[in-house]
Parts: C-alpha cells; structure tokens; sequence
C-alpha cells in the first residue's frame, strides 16, 4: 500500500509540474473600460494643445460617434490634449481652424465608399482646412477619411492616398500584424511590432498622390492565403476571388502603407489607415500612434511616452 501511495503520489507530483510548463508572468493590468465615458471639461489654465475632430457622415460601418468620443477620452486622458468635436463642418471657416492647433479628420462622404452620391463640404470649407494646414496648422488623417476625396484631388493630395473602388480593397483578416518601417521616426520610435487590433482594416492598393511625397511609418502584408474562404466568410464570395482572380489582383503578396507622414506646405500631416471601431482604440499600439501621431501633426516633437504594452524589448 505504502508503494502504491508513492507512486500515486509521484504521478500526480508530475501532472501538477510539468517540466516545460508557461512561465506565469504577473504584470500591471487592468481589464480596458467598455462603458464610453462622457469627458468633462478642461481647465483652460492648463494650456493643452488644442484638438478638433471633423465629422458627423460616415460609412455605415463605422460607429463615428461612438469613436469619436472614444478618441476624445483617449486624447484628453493624456494631459497633453483639449479636444472638441464637429459634426458641421460644411460651412467651415479658417477663423474656427486658426483656434486649434490639429485637426482630426473622421469623415466620410458616402454611406457606402462605392455609392455615386456624397455629402461634401462646401468649396470655403475645403479652401479653409487647405489654408489651415498650408499656413502651419498640424492634420491627422483618419481610418475612413481615406474612404472618399478620389474625385477631389486636393484633398487627395492633402492626405496622401485615398481608396478608390474597383482598385483598392480591404483585406480580408481583420487582426494582422503591422510592420514599423522607419523605427527613427519621433512618433514610432521605441514601439514594437504585434498584431495590434482584433477587428481592423487593411488597405490595400490605395490611389497615392506622388506629388504627396509621403514618408511611410507602418505597413501591412497582404497574402493569397488570407482569402481562404474558410477563413474570411460571405463578405468575400469565392467566385470573386478564385485563386486565378487572386493571382490577377495588382498588388497581392505584398506590403502596403498603413501609416504615413507627409508635409503639406508649412503644416505636418499624420496619416493613420488603422482604427476602424472604439474596440480596436483599447489597444495599445493604435493608442500609441493616435497620441503620439497627434501631438507630432500639432507641434513637430513627440513627449508623450511608447505606452507599455506597444514598448519594443529587448530579445535574449
């Protein structure tokens, strides 16, 4: 019996201590708030920079009330931002911008990126965020603002690159990893590479302005593989998207600008593909971009810190 217990004892000594078990590393988390909060004022005494976002039409994939205030929370939380939010910009005027020193574009014309019919600003509205920026005030480029402007070359120009129908997609994987270009760069520098998002987009084959002279950040790989259609579900039927089709699309098997710079007169011009939802602004890579990218547009120098989860590390 003693034997028995023994070697009972010793079997189950080896089940609870496997030999190659996971090193269980305690860290400082907490779960990400999932209750959007309403932000309080700032006190103007603080002197933060600045912030207005455009929007009020979107996509109908797009929550942009709901990302909206999360980017303000996000923003404000920082210490660094005053943030304020439009949804009436079609008569927008260079007295309002001149009040701000970076605007946050989320915004899209059309309800569906392919519909003919668009709900755009006014010809004053767009000479006032041209003039705006020209004369030195900072723009952050946002997810779906790349959505529309394909038949308005200055705001092409403006953001750099815009999605055109028929030429560019979305790839089908919505968590991708997404690879930092120019590690140097004041607002990448010091983040590492993961898959950062859940529910994301990769835009892929994007109509550039080359007169843009964009300074790519960030990029995303697209591949065949990922349109498997056990894996990417009735949005992409297969008759679309054959491996004969596949092997036909400009720009399959390669790596595609997700996040970009460009100078556009005296004025500095993030531009950020990423961020498609309020779920996908709880990470901390996009977190990091967003504010850091913001404060760069504004002022030409990045303070804020790499946030903990996005830090590159040091591999032994």
């Amino acid at each position: 019996m003693n034997r028995l217990a023994s070697t009972i004892g010793l079997a189950l000594g080896l089940i609870s201590a496997p030999a190659a078990a996971q090193v269980i590393v305690t860290i400082d988390y907490r779960p990400p708030e999932t209750v959007q909060r309403v932000d309080i004022p700032v006190n103007p005494a603080e002197k933060r920079l600045r912030v207005l976002i455009i929007s009020g039409q979107n996509s109908y994939e797009h929550d942009w009330t709901g990302v909206d205030n999360a980017l303000r929370t996000l923003l404000q939380d920082t210490g660094r931002f005053d943030v304020r939010v439009t949804e009436d910009f079609d008569h927008g005027d260079l007295a309002t911008l001149k009040a701000y020193d970076v605007v946050l574009l989320n915004y899209s014309s059309r309800w569906n990126y392919a519909d003919p019919a668009q709900h755009i600003w006014s010809p004053a509205a767009f000479g006032a965020l041209y003039q705006y920026v020209r004369e030195g005030g900072g723009l952050v480029a946002y997810h779906s603002s790349f959505t529309w402007g394909r038949d308005i070359p200055e705001y092409k120009h403006l953001i750099g690159a815009v999605m055109v129908p028929g030429q560019s997609r979305r790839a089908p994987p919505g968590a991708f990893p997404v690879h930092i270009v120019d590690r140097t760069h004041p607002i990448t520098q010091g983040m590492r590479e993961f898959v950062w998002t859940y529910n994301d987009d990769m835009y892929v084959n994007m109509s550039a302005d080359p007169a843009a002279k964009m300074h790519v950040l960030a990029t995303a790989h697209e591949t065949a593989q990922s349109y498997d259609p056990k894996l990417t579900g009735p949005k992409y039927p297969f008759s679309a998207y054959t491996p004969a089709k596949l092997a036909q699309m400009p720009g399959m098997d390669a790596d595609h600008p997700q996040v970009w710079t460009a100078d556009y007169g005296k004025g500095r011009v993030f531009s950020m593909t990423l961020g498609h939802d309020e779920v996908s602004l709880h990470f901390a890579g996009l977190q990091t971009l967003i504010e850091r990218g913001t404060e760069w547009a504004a002022t030409g120098k990045v303070t804020l810190p790499v946030l903990e989860e996005a830090k590159d590390y040091p591999v032994k």
